[in-house]
């Protein structure tokens, strides 16, 4: 009787240990500390017996490393995590979106393919496929992808504005100032004055954009996106150095450095 009380005691402060550590590595990726969750993550991921746990912390993992600018062992850590788990929606997701990051579209969209057939309406993947697309010049098959988003979730900003941006690296700068502006006008988010202030950037309008991009930041500083934005309307109206101490935010807020380099090219060297 003894013996199996104190196993009993011994699981639960196993078990409770355990449940401490999650809760450890879950508040240092809230924190935006990268390093941290990357470290109780990988301490989680071999520690971990049952595999759908296992595949959630190893994609947490490659999250978490991906933010701090290591994209071959993000890589890595979600190719463990569909290993653990090959039934993983939002592993597929980022695999899908990783590969895409390394210029390897076809990987990537034959990560979208796999995934969508165990989700059908997961945002993630769409929202890849439609960048994908864009990038190699088929623009309907761009915006189908956003267009189906919105057939199973109307209001998602993500499509929304994804569609605002197709009009914007198409061309098409009035309708996408349009699109935004009546975006803002029902719910005024960081996302979306970052989106105008791109906007009016490639209209040559400094001012509107720079008052944009410090309402985008004032909402939610730790939006890294607008941090870098606010760097690109800085180089443009020549203020490197205020537009390198925007890019070192933006990092420091888990951008990936690597994305970034061809803009840290043109910060002056430090003295």
């Amino acid at each position: 009787m003894k013996k199996h009380l104190l196993l009993v005691v011994l699981a639960f402060t196993f078990a409770n240990l355990y449940s401490q550590d999650a809760k450890t590595a879950e508040e240092c990726f809230k924190k935006a500390d990268y390093k941290c969750a990357e470290e109780q993550y990988a301490k989680l991921a071999e520690k971990e017996q049952i595999q759908k746990y296992q595949s959630e912390y190893y994609n947490n993992l490659g999250t978490s490393q991906r933010r701090l600018g290591k994209t071959s062992l993000a890589l890595k850590s979600y190719e463990a995590a569909l290993r653990a788990n090959p039934m993983s929606a939002p592993v597929y997701a980022n695999l899908a979106s990783v590969n895409s990051q390394k210029g390897n579209k076809q990987k990537a969209l034959e990560y979208i393919d796999k995934g969508l057939q165990i989700d059908a309406e997961n945002v993630d993947m769409y929202l890849t496929r439609s960048k994908i697309y864009d990038s190699q010049g088929k623009k309907e098959l761009a915006i189908k992808d956003l267009n189906q988003i919105l057939s199973f979730a109307p209001e998602n900003i993500f499509a929304r504005t994804g569609l605002a941006n197709l009009k914007k690296n198409n061309g098409d700068l009035d309708g996408a100032l349009k699109d935004y502006n009546q975006l803002i006008s029902e719910k005024p988010e960081s996302l979306l004055y970052n989106g105008r202030a791109e906007v009016y950037l490639k209209m040559k309008k400094q001012k509107e954009a720079l008052t944009d991009i410090n309402k985008a930041i004032s909402i939610d500083p730790k939006f890294a996106q607008s941090y870098v934005t606010k760097s690109l309307i800085l180089f443009d109206g020549a203020k490197p150095k205020e537009a390198c101490v925007n890019l070192e935010k933006a990092v420091a807020l888990g951008y990936e450095k690597a994305i970034l380099a061809d803009h840290f090219e043109k910060c002056p060297p430090a003295k």
